[in-house]
């Protein structure tokens, strides 16, 4: 995983803290619970896998129904100076999108300085399934997370097509416009890799 001066300092900072208020609020939890996972996705997990655009929220699902700490806002300073703000959103909800029924077994880890992975394991959800829960809603920023992943090579249209079809496969009820946002990703990212066409002297 990227270090903190690729991503900027400010950024980086940030979210940390927002882990350790978390991790703080979690110390008089059973040990038996522990640790609990915080499973990272939107534009977060974009930044720490691509070094894109910095989002200004958090969303994140957790492997248990926690209690979480009201202030979790932090504000930063950009690397140009600019003042940020960097906030966990309440309000996020991970069974109105499209998700792999492995997402979260398949996260990987994100080590942070001074947070205590026996008590709070910090995760993003894996390149492809990050893609894969852009596909419900699939604005335009999603679109461009999309390539963002698959400029950094680390999306296929082989690997989203599977994954993708293994994940649609658990939902019900009417499924076409998911399917149809499914494959226009798919003809975006076949569109990419296809090479330039050589203009004819």
């Amino acid at each position: 995983m990227r270090n903190k001066q690729e991503h900027g300092q400010g950024y980086f900072a940030a979210f940390r803290e927002i882990a350790k208020r978390i991790e703080t609020s979690l110390q008089g939890v059973a040990k038996e619970a522990l640790p609990i996972r915080m499973y990272v996705a939107g534009g977060a997990a974009l930044h720490f896998h691509t070094g894109a655009r910095v989002s200004i929220d958090v969303d994140a699902a957790f492997s248990h129904r926690i209690a979480l700490p009201e202030n979790l806002r932090v504000s930063y300073e950009d690397d140009d100076g600019s003042a940020r703000l960097l906030y966990f959103d309440h309000q996020y909800n991970d069974t109105l999108g499209l998700m792999h029924e492995d997402a979260y077994e398949d996260s990987v880890p994100l080590a942070l300085p001074d947070i205590n992975r026996r008590i709070l394991d910090v995760r993003l959800l894996a390149p492809v399934d990050l893609a894969i829960s852009k596909l419900g809603r699939y604005s335009e920023q999603d679109r461009a997370d999309i390539l963002s992943l698959a400029k950094k090579r680390l999306l296929t249209s082989a690997s989203l097509s599977k994954r993708a079809q293994e994940a649609i496969g658990g939902y019900v009820g009417d499924i076409r416009r998911l399917q149809g946002n499914i494959d226009d990703a798919l003809r975006m990212l076949a569109t990419r890799s296809k090479p330039a066409a050589r203009i004819k002297k």
